[in-house]
């Protein structure tokens, strides 16, 4: 065929960045694993916010199974459990200290390598020059809120995604089976990725013809889905989902001294981005869009029939997903010698501001644990400091791990709200016997009652130190507010 020569050659795709030789062997995933598990082991504690309260609940259970929990029992279902079995035998084996480390340990790899081997498939090569984003998200909102059965269905997720992208039938199975461990942890990563692959096959049988008929018709289901949603559950949308369709905002962990980070993430995405040619209309570009839609278009806080309380925080969640997702089309962008040191600089401001911000909550929590430890045992404790501004409720589930082994923590929210193993199916003098107690516990408009009693409750003074008292019957437990970080 002769070349015609009114015609400008076509661009050539962009030369995706080098893989590294020594990352071709296992003794590299060895090292990145011992380095990306340093948060985890840097300070004292982990400070996740409901990890306390995943701890606190291992250990009832194995009250209610010694049977001295009365008014407790352990339910039996399906989902939302998978972590916290983890955390149990953890618990059992090598005592409470040692069981939070190895169970987020075992999360964080799960969702750093499951995230890796999708973004990988996907883009064709080991994407060794992206490991630090995906790094940088492990760390980030969802982590430190304490998800971790979302955050773990969701790495299960992204390697069942690598096993099913191509749609090979022999590894289609072993795709299923990861799905349903996934399950276990928690259903809404799962409903995703059968999404994702639902999408890609139909996507790929339709032709470059009818690619943006089929998009149109995806945004459609899932404004359809809104409005059923809307029509058969009591849900919540709020305008600022649209703040997270980068993905980013999980870099937005407690404070605004995190945006500068954000900022530099964004910066170079940016970048990365207007390098690309030839992928917009590509596949992994649709996935982003769609998680983008669902993120925006439906509900954030979702009242599921049975539950004494909603899924909350879906698109917060979810934007995690698309987070990876996003990092999967940056893999094309060719490479300059700059982003390396862009990638640092982010990474050390972020981790940098992660370490000072645990370290004073592990301050914190060392004086209500001494102060806890003058009380006598088992007795009932609530929490009534809270520190406002902070996009992550940091105290609210502090005295949960402070009372395990010592103590009851009366607010905790977990047996109450009929979404996890531990319920409360009768009168009790461990926790709140209904989420609307707790709530008004941990708030500070609960009216205390005769059955409560003694209840201690900690508090903050004005210059920061920290009293016990006990509330008396029929006043307002209150908050105390400090400013810890």
């Amino acid at each position: 065929m002769k070349k015609n020569p009114n015609r400008p050659d076509p661009k050539p795709l962009p030369a995706p960045a080098p893989e590294l030789r020594f990352a071709r062997g296992p003794v590299a995933y060895l090292a990145a694993s011992i380095l990306l598990l340093v948060p985890c082991f840097w300070q004292s504690r982990l400070q996740a916010g409901d990890l306390s309260s995943h701890l606190y609940n291992a250990w009832l259970v194995q009250l209610i199974e010694r049977g001295q929990a009365p008014g407790l029992t352990i339910a039996s279902q399906t989902t939302n459990l998978l972590f916290d079995w983890l955390l149990s035998w953890a618990f059992r084996a090598f005592g409470p200290e040692a069981a939070q480390r190895i169970a987020v340990s075992l999360a964080v790899l799960t969702f750093v390598w499951g995230a890796f081997a999708f973004v990988s498939v996907a883009a064709k090569r080991r994407v060794w020059n992206l490991l630090p984003w995906i790094v940088l998200l492990a760390y980030g909102w969802v982590f430190h809120m304490g998800f971790f059965n979302f955050y773990l269905s969701l790495g299960l997720c992204f390697f069942a995604l690598a096993l099913a992208w191509d749609w090979d039938v022999r590894r289609l199975a072993g795709a299923a089976a990861l799905l349903a461990v996934a399950y276990l942890a928690h259903s809404l990563p799962v409903l995703w990725a059968g999404g994702v692959l639902v999408y890609v096959w139909v996507e790929r049988r339709a032709g470059p013809k009818n690619r943006m008929k089929l998009l149109g018709a995806a945004i459609a289901a899932i404004v359809v889905l809104r409005l059923i949603l809307g029509t058969a559950m009591l849900t919540i949308w709020s305008p600022g989902q649209i703040a997270l369709i980068t993905g980013l905002d999980q870099l937005f962990v407690f404070d605004n001294k995190y945006l500068p980070a954000v900022g530099g993430a964004l910066l170079l995405w940016i970048l990365l981005l207007r390098r690309l040619t030839g992928i917009w209309r590509g596949i992994l570009v649709q996935v982003c869009l769609l998680t983008a839609a669902g993120i925006v278009i439906l509900p954030t806080g979702v009242l599921v029939p049975g539950y004494g309380h909603g899924l909350a925080y879906v698109a917060e969640r979810m934007s995690l997903a698309l987070a990876v997702c996003i990092c999967a089309v940056l893999a094309a962008a060719p490479a300059r010698p700059y982003d390396r040191y862009l990638t640092g600089a982010v990474a050390l401001l972020f981790f940098g501001l992660l370490y000072r911000d645990v370290r004073l909550l592990n301050g914190f929590e060392d004086r209500m644990t001494a102060l806890v430890a003058q009380l006598p045992a088992s007795q009932r404790v609530i929490g009534g400091i809270e520190q406002t501004g902070l996009r992550i409720n940091a105290l609210a589930h502090m005295i949960d791990r402070i009372c395990v082994g010592r103590c009851y923590s009366y607010a905790n929210y977990e047996p109450s709200t009929g979404q996890f193993r531990v319920r409360v199916n009768g009168d009790n003098p461990i926790v709140a016997p209904t989420y609307q107690d707790s709530l008004g516990l941990q708030s500070g408009s609960y009216v205390v009652k005769e059955r409560d009693l003694p209840l201690y409750q900690l508090l903050v003074n004005e210059s920061g130190q920290l009293q016990i008292r006990v509330p008396p019957a029929g006043f307002a437990c209150g908050v105390t507010a400090w400013n810890v970080l």
